[in-house]
């Protein structure tokens, strides 16, 4: 085996934005990450609907449209 082809391995210290800071094996030094387990909406289950310009509204008058076509259809 050859020497010293291998990166330095380092208990790392990874920082997220909210503050929260925990430990992890790398080969870099120290992680800065935006989003982590203490902060991400699925992990707190605080997690947000979003309804962009009214999506499920579109989705809804989609279906009811649809569902007029086809008692069209069977009359």
């Amino acid at each position: 085996m050859k020497k010293d082809i291998h990166p330095k391995y380092y208990q790392a210290k990874v920082t997220c934005a909210c503050g929260n800071t925990f430990t992890v094996g790398s080969t870099l030094p120290e992680i800065k990450v935006e989003v982590c387990a203490k902060c991400h909406s699925f992990f707190t289950g605080q997690e947000k609907l979003v309804d962009t310009a009214g999506r499920v509204e579109r989705f809804k008058k989609m279906m009811e449209k649809r569902a007029q076509l086809n008692q069209k259809k069977s009359k």
